[in-house]
């Protein structure tokens, strides 16, 4: 059984959106980084870049296993 196209789109969607949250959260992280070394912020604010990041990073990773497991019940046609 193939899977219906809305649901192929919106795995396809969700993928998508978790791709650009990971892009992101890395360039920003990595720009906080580099401004906080350039403007010598205090070592708290690295920090709290730093689990800014790792809470969108378990973000991605929870939504990711949520659409795989989405996507091979779509494909057994569950």
């Amino acid at each position: 059984m193939n899977a219906s196209s809305p649901d192929k789109d919106r795995l396809k969607r969700e993928a998508r959106m978790v791709a650009f949250v990971i892009a992101g959260t890395m360039l920003l992280w990595m720009g906080a980084q580099w401004i906080g070394g350039t403007v010598g912020l205090e070592a708290r604010y690295a920090f709290l870049f730093d689990l800014a990041a790792l809470a969108a990073f378990f973000w991605a990773l929870v939504v990711t296993f949520q659409i795989w497991r989405r996507n091979k019940s779509v494909h057994r046609g569950n």
